[in-house]
């Protein structure tokens, strides 16, 4: 993953790699994290907790997701009129709002990411979550989706790529409530490619995940 990384000397470094190492599997740029924690909570525990006013009703049979107020999402994705295609692009959505949801939760193994996360992609998205379980931090702010790209393989299996626009995405520590903010740069625009198959449940999991920060093709 490649979202808001952790910040302050030490500090920043590890923010700015916390946000651009948002998404697990194999980045080819570690970092859902520098200088930003995206999805940030108020500086308590209980300030931290997911707010019911930014729930999105649950599909049928799909994990409930409760996040934030701080924290909204815009997806550029069109839908395509095919049906699986369409699935995709929704799973998908529930799939990052479920790791923001887990992060605010401070929940490495939350029921909800792990619904849409399977193999590498599970256990490199689990890494990327205890990164900020670690600095106690959560993500916040907003986080753009565009450019989507999602192919149907003979074999079932299908291939989804997407860019990310994490500038007024931030890193927010729970202890004090602090956001550190940090300047929009290239490496603000993450690209992602992912690797899914359709499940017993009729769910596109992803098994894999590569993304890379400063991505040219994700340049405004």
């Amino acid at each position: 993953m490649n979202r808001r990384t952790l910040p302050a000397a030490a500090a920043l470094v590890t923010a700015a790699a916390l946000l651009l190492t948002a998404c697990g599997g194999g980045d080819d740029n570690k970092s859902k994290k520098p200088d930003k924690i995206a999805g940030a909570g108020e500086g308590t525990s209980k300030s931290a907790s997911p707010s019911a006013s930014a729930s999105a009703p649950p599909s049928p049979g799909r994990p409930k997701i409760e996040l934030p107020a701080d924290i909204s999402y815009t997806f550029d994705w069109q839908k395509t009129g095919d049906k699986n295609k369409d699935a995709i692009l929704s799973d998908g959505e529930q799939s990052i709002k479920a790791v923001d949801m887990a992060i605010a939760k401070q929940k490495p193994v939350d029921p909800a990411y792990v619904f849409y996360y399977e193999g590498e992609a599970a256990a490199g998205t689990e890494v990327f979550i205890k990164k900020y379980v670690a600095h106690k931090a959560r993500t916040t702010g907003h986080y753009r989706f565009y450019d989507d790209s999602v192919t149907l393989n003979k074999d079932g299996t299908a291939s989804f790529s997407y860019c990310e626009d994490q500038g007024k995405a931030y890193i927010k520590y729970l202890k004090d409530g602090r956001v550190a903010k940090t300047p929009v740069t290239s490496k603000s625009y993450v690209g992602y490619n992912t690797a899914l198959r359709k499940n017993g449940k009729g769910i596109w999991v992803i098994e894999k995940m590569y993304s890379q920060v400063g991505s040219d093709k994700c340049q405004p």
